[in-house]
């Protein structure tokens, strides 16, 4: 796996398109972390899903209600969750909105050859 040797910033990467109202941009990542910005139009709903990966979540903009190992709270601007190893989690979108979310190790099946 080759890895950026410059950095590359919001707005510098492409957007996207995952499909269901919701696309992803990549901030930045390395082996050890990876940074993306995730966009929800209204209703989109990122399925509940687990992988080996820890990841932290900062509600950027807009209302979600997130669910977290069974869990479920509305979740707005300036939020956030933390999402363990192997835990189910997901969300659905309330109002528009951006998730900003960071995995450790980066998340390997994210990226394109």
């Amino acid at each position: 796996m080759k890895f950026k040797k410059e950095p590359f910033f919001d707005g510098n990467s492409e957007w996207e398109d995952l499909g269901g109202g919701v696309s992803r941009q990549f901030v930045g990542y390395n082996s050890q972390v990876m940074m993306v910005i995730v966009k929800f139009e209204k209703n989109a709903v990122g399925a509940l899903h687990q992988h080996f990966h820890s990841q932290i979540t900062y509600v950027a903009s807009g209302k979600f209600e997130v669910t977290v190992d069974g869990e479920v709270k509305i979740l707005q601007k300036g939020d956030g969750f933390f999402a363990q190893p192997t835990i189910f989690h997901g969300v659905k979108c309330l109002e528009e909105g951006q998730l900003i979310d960071t995995f450790t190790p980066f998340r390997e099946d994210f990226l394109k050859d």
